[in-house]
């Protein structure tokens, strides 16, 4: 920033600036190029360059409908709601109690330190090399449905969720609990009372991390779910895209179909997300 009289003038700093405007191009032209297919006829699908980006002569909703219908969009958007609801709601109590009784019990035991770290490993064990023990496994246990799918979500998501608890209350002092079993609070009392009120942050952050994962996920659904009439919304594209491989106007119709929902529980989470961090600083 350069001082001339009274006046400032900022240095714009070229390089990021046009990597920024580079990652936006990155972003835009995909969501562009669905947008502008996905409201497409197929006659109007050319090679040509010009062509593929040229606005569509008239814009239509029947690529929606008609994918709505071959993916049996409200049965798959129900199943994926579900699964994706409650599988945040036991992330974020479950894990956060994981979190909260191994964060504060690592610094005096050694036995929570290797507990932590046994459960933060299994982000590093790739899904391919579980899959055909969990599908034995849950067929064994009648797991092989939405309960069975739930469930491993939950544990699948523990190991990233409890390292960001875990990390997140070493910015909680803990004068806050010792105030509070100067006032006869329980540890059980005290964690519900100020501990989980003051994660909010975490909790949110936590909620956006699992919901994005769940609802995009196709290979757990698919192995587990397979054989039965219950698909979710990434399941029932990959059976769309197998039986209309050709048709890109339907498929992109349906894949905006599939973005709304989470895109609106994302930006809805953000803005809480960003309220509690303002929160947690004016305090």
């Amino acid at each position: 920033m350069n001082r001339k009289g009274n006046k400032q003038t900022a240095r714009t700093n070229w390089p990021i600036t046009i990597l920024l405007i580079i990652g936006c191009l990155t972003i835009f032209f995909p969501l562009y190029m669905t947008i502008i297919i996905a409201f497409k006829q197929p006659s109007e699908m050319t090679n040509d360059i010009a062509g593929a980006l040229a606005f569509p002569s008239t814009w239509s909703f029947s690529n929606f409908a008609q994918a709505m219908e071959v993916t049996d969009f409200w049965h798959s958007l129900a199943n994926s709601v579900l699964i994706t609801v409650i599988t945040i709601v036991l992330a974020v109590i479950i894990h956060s109690l994981a979190g909260y009784a191994i964060g504060r019990s690592m610094a005096h035991s050694k036995a929570y330190s290797f507990i932590y770290l046994y459960i933060v490993s299994g982000m590093f064990v790739p899904f391919a090399i579980l899959m055909m023990p969990v599908v034995k496994l849950t067929a064994q246990m009648g797991l092989a449905n939405r309960v069975g799918v739930i469930l491993l979500y939950t544990v699948f998501y523990m190991p990233m969720n409890l390292l960001l608890y875990s990390g997140y209350l070493k910015n909680i002092p803990l004068a806050l609990e010792e105030a509070a079993r100067v006032d006869g609070a329980t540890t059980w009392k005290t964690y519900w009372s100020i501990i989980f009120p003051v994660m909010k942050p975490m909790h949110a952050t936590v909620a956006v991390l699992t919901a994005l994962g769940t609802w995009n996920d196709v290979m757990t659904p698919l192995v587990i779910l397979s054989g039965t009439d219950v698909n979710t919304l990434p399941l029932a594209q990959l059976n769309f895209q197998t039986q209309f491989g050709t048709n890109y106007n339907l498929a992109f119709a349906s894949y905006l179909l599939a973005l709304i929902p989470i895109l609106i529980f994302y930006l809805v989470c953000q803005k809480q997300i960003l309220n509690g961090v303002v929160n947690g600083a004016v305090k």
